[in-house]
């Protein structure tokens, strides 16, 4: 029996990056695709609607939900949830076509795509709501406009503008977080984009942690916003999984930062924490540096046999 089967019969309560990209039904992650080496993947216009019409395409063939998204020139970011076991066709579909196209029309060959996707799941809906944002301020962080709510190839427009159209992508699922009422909705996300802009540090392309730390920064800027956010459990009624948010995971980091540590109830701990952080996109040499061991500890800890 599978981890996907034991945790769909409640058998595990915790979810854990596997070798193989996790497609459980209802799990939200936050999806990265970049072009291979310093190639673009998005020349003119006509190529961000080819990939757009094909994200459309494969979201309602798929059963996919996308609740955001951001084609810069040479990566993707994708905010979205299958509701079947398919996240990774649904990937496979949308790049290999996208590719095939773009090199046909270029009269290119060789590989489009860096390699596989990059997934990280949302365990809670602070990283959520920031990683939503974090897409969605990437194209003026990048410089490529002034304000994030300029880029036309990102899902931005739906999220602050009062008559924005009917779409395939479903901004409802994100806002939902932050008021009961739609206007207020929209006015609280802009804020918190606009304010984001200045805080966010790191590019989540090269730093895995990037998302992590924006989300810190605006949890101290805005505590009762983001208590708020943390309370509504919507990630966890959405997967129907119950699992570790940021504070609890932080409690469990320093507990074990404070114990004894050669015991065998401290290698179960530290093991779950690492799995905990490499669900969220952590690499091992950024876990170790979290946890104040060496790599070698952390290879040790995934491969000890109970």
């Amino acid at each position: 029996m599978d981890l996907d089967e034991l945790i769909q019969q409640g058998k595990v309560k915790r979810i854990f990056r596997a070798k193989r990209k996790l497609t459980l039904p209802n799990l939200v992650s936050h999806i990265t695709q970049r072009a291979a080496g310093k190639d673009p993947l998005f020349i003119e216009d006509q190529d961000y609607l080819a990939m757009l019409a094909n994200l459309k395409d494969i979201a309602q063939k798929r059963s996919l939900d996308i609740y955001a998204f951001c084609l810069m020139p040479n990566h993707i970011h994708l905010l979205a949830s299958p509701r079947e076991d398919e996240l990774q066709e649904s990937m496979r579909d949308l790049f290999s076509r996208y590719a095939m196209w773009f090199n046909h029309k270029y009269e290119r060959k060789g590989h489009l795509f860096a390699g596989p996707y990059r997934q990280s799941v949302c365990l809670d809906d602070v990283y959520l709501l920031t990683a939503s944002l974090y897409i969605h301020m990437n194209p003026a962080r990048a410089g490529l406009v002034s304000t994030p709510l300029e880029y036309r190839w990102s899902s931005v427009n739906l999220y602050y503008n009062q008559n924005a159209p009917s779409s395939f992508v479903k901004p409802g699922f994100v806002l939902g977080l932050l008021a009961d009422d739609g206007f207020m909705q929209k006015e609280s996300y802009t804020h918190l984009l606009n304010k984001s802009l200045s805080l966010a540090k790191d590019d989540v392309i090269e730093h895995n942690n990037a998302v992590h730390n924006l989300q810190k920064a605006l949890s101290r800027l805005f505590p009762t916003l983001f208590s708020g956010v943390e309370n509504s459990k919507q990630i966890s009624k959405h997967s129907g999984l119950n699992l570790l948010d940021e504070e609890q995971l932080n409690h469990r980091i320093m507990t074990l930062k404070s114990g004894p540590a050669r015991l065998p109830e401290t290698r179960k701990a530290r093991r779950f924490i690492i799995e905990q952080l490499m669900a969220r996109g952590f690499k091992r040499d950024e876990i170790a540096d979290r946890l104040g061991v060496s790599v070698k500890t952390i290879y040790n800890t995934l491969s000890y046999k109970e």
